[in-house]
Formats: C-alpha cells, sequence, structure tokens
C-alpha cells in the first residue's frame, strides 16, 4: 500500500457515509477543515437529535475508481457535537460541490446561507480515530 495526502483527498467534493447508533448511515456532503469533520444538518434531519442522545459517529469517504485502479478509503470516528452555524464555513463548503456561482444553486442550498429561520447547525467531528488506506491497484 502506498501513502497519500489524506487533507488534499478529504479536499475534495466526496460523499462520506456517517454511521450513528441505532445504527443508522446516511450519505453527506463535509467541509474537513483543521483536522475535523464538519457536517451541514438541521430540524429537517434526524442527525442532530442522534448526536444530542448519543454523540458517537463513524464516517467514511472512499472511491474506487475502476478505470485508474485508484481506491482509497478514509474511516473516521469520535465524539461529535453540534455547533452553531456560521455562513462563512457554509459558504466554503457549499462552493466545493456546488461551484462559486451561487446564483447558479438550487434554492434550497442558497437559502442555508441567508435564511436565519431554518435552524441550520453543524455537525462537528474532530476524529479520535482516523485510519487512511491506499488500496489501489495496477490496471492491465
Amino acid at each position: 500500500m502506498s501513502e497519500f495526502d489524506v487533507d488534499e483527498f478529504l479536499a475534495r467534493p466526496l460523499t462520506a457515509r456517517v454511521a450513528t447508533a441505532g445504527p443508522t448511515g446516511r450519505p453527506t456532503w463535509y467541509l474537513w477543515e483543521d483536522g475535523a469533520f464538519w457536517i451541514l444538518s438541521g430540524p429537517w434531519s434526524r442527525l442532530p437529535g442522534r448526536v444530542r442522545a448519543r454523540p458517537r459517529l463513524a464516517l467514511v469517504v472512499d472511491v474506487c475508481e475502476l478505470d485508474t485502479g485508484v481506491v482509497r478509503q478514509v474511516v473516521a470516528s469520535g465524539d461529535a457535537a453540534l455547533r452553531p452555524f456560521d455562513v462563512a464555513r457554509g459558504r466554503r463548503k457549499l462552493v466545493r460541490y456546488l461551484g462559486p456561482d451561487e446564483s447558479r444553486w438550487d434554492p434550497r442550498f442558497r437559502a442555508y446561507l441567508h435564511d436565519d429561520d431554518l435552524g441550520t447547525v453543524w455537525v462537528h467531528l474532530r476524529p479520535s480515530r482516523l485510519v487512511a488506506k491506499d488500496l489501489s491497484y495496477q490496471v492491465s
């Protein structure tokens, strides 16, 4: 197995799968900053309630590119916390996935940044355990 730059990998607009006690799992967009995952959530989701009840989360971000043989994964776990939403971080996250032109975004994504009544929060996970693996292979 070869090493890869975890920060560079997690900076890509990939989808993470988050698991909570229950068990339950869900795909989500995330922001990786300063060694922590930031997941946008709110009252439309069960995730904040699950974090309040039992903060332990597991999360995986991976790619499997059959045409190139690149297979990489980051698996993280730890106790999450709910944090107040801030627009600057929200914009950084959404620009990663939707591009810089906010006028082209679906209205619900713009609302996260401009509608204070949505109850948007951050689920913040600074992993106590993070394992990165490169399982890539040569394509013939």
